[in-house]
């Protein structure tokens, strides 16, 4: 008996962990007694979001947009399953009435089933507005409304109604599972060099356990805001046996480059998503830790002491998946410059998964949820470009409008398939028009970094994927014929708008040494080339049945052919 129940349980937790949608990677219960239940993903490139809204009713469902909480000026979707089939109309509310159904039809319904006492509405939006009935969702909390009725006859809802205001585009989920605690890694009383960069590393170990646990949410432990700008902690490999302090890159510490956590500067708290969690004890036990703290003290101020680090929440409920990250984008490594009095300068940063395998001996797809970005004070945008089968099919990640004092992790909307086999290109635009000297590549605020962290499932034992320019290609194409050469040439050179497209198009022109490191910090390394990056142009407004390039007549039969499945 107690085996037969084992396998039940078993069977249990493989038919809930198989009906997790990639699409619909958010969900939230609207109401406090679970019976209206929200799940969504989005796609922010390609400008749509996706809904599925479960109600314990089998009747009429509701649910929509309001400015203020309430009825008037909503933006409102009612559908259901009646005698006669399925109902789904795009309204709007102008008060405490029925909802006008709107002219133009912008919600795209995809599913609607009523099952077991259920229904369960899929449908498909712009994130934009369509027209004047619509509401734009933004990057702010939004007043979310639902309500249902208990037959298909659409009347008022009585008090089967309510009101929640999510931010749906910033998301970030808080839970408590049972049998959690928290550790914490950070400096310890750790003096502050009065110098405007500097970075100080710490090797220790973690707490042990008997079995695996999964950390579900890392945020920072700050102690002066205004010095700590990043931080990051990597997983030394076995060869790392003793604890070290020391300023950053200058011991043992180079060895440990598997990242497990990243915050930024305006950041906070990061939850992981519910069928992922970062493994620590058990097989992934013994290992030690690197804790980096990136100190910006622009003062230079002297004898400022800082406990700054990372807390780490973990329960012993095991979820699906190991997650991990994976640093791409641009080696951080001497001999890269960015020259001066440039508007928009592109770098780019190359990781081809194709060579995965050469470090691995299970490789597998990479299921992207996540993604940090990062530049330092020159950065302005940032794009990772996905390929596959040498053509671009999207972009993995975008910030236009990149800001140094604000970076964080962020949710992709959904999670994103990265084949084996697949490259991406992480490219960066800087502005250095107030700058009259080169700006090289390096870990100094001043210097500059192209890097994208992605978290992703399920974990491999991989550290880095990144790229960095064949350098003696460089300098011969440019006429040099040694390193030395090269760099008094750059520091010569007359810098104007020519020649520094000149200079952006050699460096994308020429070959790329491609770079893939594992946890044991065994490399392969290849020659490659960069793609080009194309604008993947963002998807028109949504419409269950008219745009507003469609003529009259073709709206009117839409609307006819809704009339005539009521």
């Amino acid at each position: 008996m107690g085996t037969l129940s084992l396998v039940l349980l078993l069977l249990s937790v493989q038919w809930s962990w198989a009906q997790e949608d990639p699409l619909l990677p958010f969900s939230e219960h609207l109401d406090p007694e679970h019976k209206v239940r929200l799940k969504w993903g989005f796609d922010e490139i390609q400008g749509t979001i996706l809904f599925e809204l479960t109600v314990n009713t089998s009747g009429w469902v509701g649910f929509g947009f309001s400015p203020k909480g309430g009825m008037t000026g909503a933006d409102i979707v009612i559908g259901g399953v009646g005698p006669e089939g399925r109902y789904f109309t795009d309204r709007h509310a102008v008060g405490k009435s029925m909802p006008l159904v709107d002219q133009q039809q912008n919600y795209k319904l995809l599913s609607l089933t009523e099952s077991d006492g259920k229904t369960v509405m899929k449908f498909q939006r712009s994130i934009g507005s369509c027209d004047e009935n619509d509401l734009p969702i933004t990057n702010l909390p939004m007043k979310l409304i639902y309500a249902y009725g208990q037959t298909d006859d659409i009347t008022y809802h009585t008090n089967r109604r309510g009101t929640k205001e999510l931010n749906l585009l910033k998301y970030m989920p808080r839970v408590n599972p049972p049998n959690s605690n928290f550790f914490d890694i950070t400096m310890v009383n750790f003096t502050v060099p009065a110098n405007q960069t500097h970075y100080h590393c710490k090797i220790v170990r973690a707490p042990t356990f008997d079995r695996k646990q999964h950390i579900y949410r890392t945020e920072p432990v700050i102690t002066n805001p205004d010095l700590v700008h990043h931080l990051l902690l990597y997983r030394c490999p076995p060869s790392v046996t003793e604890p070290f302090e020391a300023e950053c890159y200058t011991g043992v510490d180079r060895e440990c480059m598997e990242t497990v956590a990243v915050w930024g500067v305006g950041g906070g708290a990061f939850e992981f998503p519910e069928v992922a969690g970062l493994p620590i004890g058990g097989n992934v036990g013994g290992f030690l830790y690197r804790l980096e703290v990136h100190y910006n003290n622009v003062n230079k101020s002297a004898g400022r002491v800082d406990n700054s680090g990372l807390r780490f929440y973990y329960t012993s409920d095991l979820r699906q998946h190991d997650a991990a990250v994976l640093m791409t984008g641009l080696a951080v490594a001497p001999g890269y410059a960015i020259p001066p009095k440039a508007r928009s300068f592109l770098t780019y940063g190359l990781c081809d998964t194709a060579y995965i395998p050469e470090v691995l001996e299970t490789p597998h797809d990479l299921q992207v949820f996540s993604v940090m970005l990062h530049t330092h004070l020159a950065g302005r945008k940032v794009r990772v470009g996905h390929f596959r089968g040498g053509k671009q099919i999207d972009f993995l990640a975008v910030d236009e409008n990149y800001d140094f004092e604000y970076q964080e992790v962020t949710n992709l909307g959904k999670t994103k398939t990265v084949k084996l086999g697949d490259k991406l290109l992480v490219e960066c635009t800087y502005n250095t028009e107030n700058r009259s000297t080169l700006t090289w590549g390096g870990f100094s605020t001043s210097d500059e970094m192209c890097l994208a962290f992605l978290f992703y499932y399920p974990a491999m034992n991989l550290s880095t994927c990144v790229s960095f320019p064949d350098v003696t290609s460089l300098g011969s194409v440019m006429g040099a014929n040694d390193t030395a050469t090269w760099v008094n040439m750059m520091f010569m050179k007359t810098w104007n708008d020519m020649s520094i497209n000149q200079y952006q198009q050699t460096l994308k022109r020429i070959d790329q040494f491609v770079f893939v490191t594992n946890s044991n910090n065994n490399e392969s390394y290849s020659k490659g080339t960069l793609p080009d990056l194309s604008v993947i142009p963002s998807a028109p407004c949504r419409s269950g049945c008219a745009t507003k390039s469609l003529a009259l007549l073709l709206l009117l039969l839409c609307l006819a052919a809704q009339w005539a499945s009521l």
